[in-house]
Order: structure tokens, then sequence, then C-alpha cells
């Protein structure tokens, strides 16, 4: 076969067999494929689109262009949690811990943010010391003693998964949905759990911006968790404002530790419950969803959810006193406050342009090889249907040099909406597909 015959059928909307896209992975991966006929291929499936039978067979391919982690000599249930990425999205780092702590293995295999998404990699990296390079071995140990690992994709891991997402980056085909499943799913179901919980953001904030979409794309990653046999649930939660007060990675650990003492924003508090609920339901921990949430919230009340939290940061190197001392996380030279002359209601934050904004302060990056600030970022002082005052500061800028300070600031001016009704709270949780 040729793969510019299966780049034209593919460009016309044909359904290719999973032989024939066999041939295009394994041919990519052993650099038998250009890149540029790759480029293309993706490009057909961005506007094509997949049917299940070919994201099904792609998926498997992703899987075996490596090695599957054997975690059967860990006991107990694994079930990892991922999120489709968002602005100030930070609840894998308050659901796993609090899904470990009543009970639940949780092997997770992280990423890193991209453009104005964060990643759970860059937020753990922002405490000094913490490693997330840990070996597969190491991995496996680490699960065995405390129940809970947070790594970055190893080169065992759908390695043909890695190549691909270079070139889907460089392509702008990052956002179809059937690449996306595929590389989620590959990855989530080469690490060896059992159960996993995805968080489909849909919003400004969020690659999908329709709702439609974030059904069909949690659909299919249910379907292919379902084809072989894990147990799969998603969530599409609301990605319109960000979610808590706190964007950027170290800022974001601050509230990750607030929220974890209880004592954090009632959004982010409600989406990490109910995401750890479906973890301990999902790791057969209780034997009905309303139970799991009961111990959800007692495991945070009683604070072994924190306690979870700072084992981990010991565990992977970092300090775990950074919970506690702020001052010990990389911290921000200087604050920018943007307030408003009106008074009325906030009727929108647009969570695209306040992730943009701490990107183009350096908490954020363009590309994969970006170096990023961890001190830097964004704190919201208001949220969506709150009452103002003129003279009101909607936010402030923690940054550490005033390049593109001036630009970040028009952004985040531009993201707030005021009027003088008070608006409807939109629902957080919009949907369970399962």
């Amino acid at each position: 076969m040729r793969t510019v015959d299966l780049i034209h059928r593919k460009r016309e909307g044909e359904e290719l067999s999973a032989e024939e896209i066999q041939f295009l992975v394994d041919g990519y991966t052993r650099g038998e494929i250009p890149d540029y006929q790759i480029s293309a291929f993706l490009m057909a499936v961005f506007f094509s689109g997949m049917s299940d039978r070919e994201v099904g067979a792609l998926t498997e391919q992703l899987i075996g262009s490596g090695s599957l982690v054997d975690l059967s000599s860990v006991e107990g249930v694994k079930v990892d949690k991922h999120s489709t990425g968002g602005v100030g999205d930070k609840t894998s780092l308050i659901a796993s811990p609090i899904a470990a702590a009543a009970g639940v293995i949780v092997p997770s295999i992280a990423g890193r943010g991209l453009g104005h998404t964060g990643g759970t990699l860059d937020k753990l990296e922002s405490i000094p010391g913490f490693r997330t390079d840990h070996t597969i071995d190491e991995f496996k140990a680490q699960l065995s003693s405390i129940g809970i690992a947070f790594i970055g994709q190893t080169a065992e891991v759908a390695p043909a998964d890695s190549k691909l997402y270079a070139l889907r980056d460089a392509t702008a085909t990052v956002d179809s949905i059937p690449l996306i499943a595929s590389s989620i799913m590959s990855k989530k179901l080469a690490e060896g759990m059992d159960a996993l919980v995805l968080d489909v953001k849909v919003g400004s904030g969020a690659f999908m911006k329709k709702q439609v979409d974030a059904r069909r794309l949690a659909q299919m990653m249910v379907a292919i968790g379902r084809r072989v046999d894990k147990r799969v649930q998603a969530l599409i939660t609301d990605m319109s404002q960000p979610l808590g007060y706190a964007i950027g990675n170290a800022l974001e650990v601050m509230e990750v530790s607030q929220t974890l003492q209880n004592g954090g924003p009632a959004d982010l508090t409600r989406l990490s419950l109910e995401l750890a609920a479906r973890m301990i339901y999902l790791g057969k921990v209780t034997k009905t969803l309303d139970e799991a949430r009961e111990l959800a919230q007692a495991k945070l009340l009683d604070g072994s959810g924190y306690r979870k939290f700072h084992e981990v940061i010991a565990a992977q190197g970092g300090n775990p006193q950074v919970l506690d001392h702020f001052e010990l996380l990389p911290n921000a030279t200087a604050v920018h406050e943007i307030s408003t002359s009106r008074g009325g209601y906030i009727s929108a934050i647009d969570a695209e342009l306040i992730g943009q904004a701490s990107s183009m302060i350096g908490a954020g990056r363009n590309t994969k090889e970006d170096s990023i600030d961890p001190a830097v970022g964004v704190i919201l002082e208001v949220k969506v249907g709150q009452k103002i005052e003129p003279g009101s500061i909607l936010c402030r800028l923690y940054h550490t040099t005033e390049e593109n300070l001036e630009e970040a600031a028009e952004l985040v001016e531009d993201a707030f909406r005021i009027s003088q009704q008070a608006v409807e709270e939109r629902d957080l949780i919009l949907e369970v597909v399962s």
C-alpha cells in the first residue's frame, strides 16, 4: 500500500482499515514515512474525522508502539483521572490525593501545559525539588508504598503518540476530536490502570468550545475504554471562567493547599470532590456513588487528603513544608492590579483571555521547548455573579519582569464583563457520560 493513497482516501472521508492505520503508525515511527506525509494525513483527519473503529485502531497502534506498564504487583484497583485542560484547573492535585487517602491506587502519568492551558507536571515542578522523572520501577515502588505517584510520560509509554503530538502541535491539528481521544486514551491504557475518570472541559478556556463537541469527545473516550474492558466515566464541565481564583503554577499549588485544608474556592472544591468520589466509586472502595461522595467529603474534612499530598511531595523529593509556608515556593517580585471604574455584577470572565495573559507574562509556553516562570500568574478577586462597587479590584497580575505586562493587562481587562443585572450562575458540571 502507498501512503499517498491512504491520505487521499482519508481526505475524501473514507474509512481506513486497522491494517492501513498500522501501516501509517509503524511507518512513521520507524522513519519510513516522512513528516510532510503524516502532516497531510493529520490534516485530512482534522477535516474528515474518523469512525469509532478507526479511533480504536489508532489507539491500539499508539499503545503497541511501546510497552505496557505492568502494575499487577501493586495491590488494589488502579484509577487515574485526566482533564482535557483548562485555565486554573488544578483538580488533579486535589482529587487524586483524596481518592488515594480513601484507598484507591492512583497511577498518574501527567502532562505539561501548552498555550493557555496549564499542566499538572508544571504545577508540581514549581515545588522545589519535586521530581517527575521517575523510572517505571520507582513509579511502581511509590504506588506500593503510598498508593499514589505523579510522573511524566516515559519513553516506553506510547512513544508514537509523543512523536505524533509534536507534529500535531506544529500543524494546528491538536484540537481534532479523534486525535485527542486516541492520544489521551493510548497513554492512559498503557499505564496499567483499571479505571479512569475524565474531566472534559468546554468553554472559552478549553480546547472544546461547544458542548456538542465535548460530548462527542467524551463518548469516544468512554467507548475506547469499554472496548478493552476498562471502567471509564466522563464529566463535561464548564470552562467559560477560570476554575478557582489562581492561574499560574506556584500560585495554583498554594490554592491546592488551601483547598485540601477545606479553605478553597467553592467551585474548585465542589468539582474536585465529585472527581474524587467517582475515582473512589470506580476503585470499588464503596458500593454506591453517594457513599463515595460521603467518603471523599470525609477525607477532605479530616485532613487525610492534605496529608496524602504532603506524603507525595516528600516521596518525590520535594519540600512538603511549602503547603504551609508559601514563601518557600517561587514568588513573583511585583504585582499589577486591575480595577474597574464601574459597579454592577460580574456577568462573564473570559477564561481564554485570562489564560493567555498568564501565559504572556511567563506562566505558560507556546511550544513544548519553551521554559516557564513558576512564580508568575493571575489571582482573580471576583467570580461570575459577584456584585462589585466602582473602584473594585478585579484581579492581580503577579510578575517578575515588565516584558509583555502592558499587553497582558489589556487582555485581562477585556476578559471581564460587568452588567447592571444579576446573572444566573452557570452549572459547573454540565453532563455525565458513562
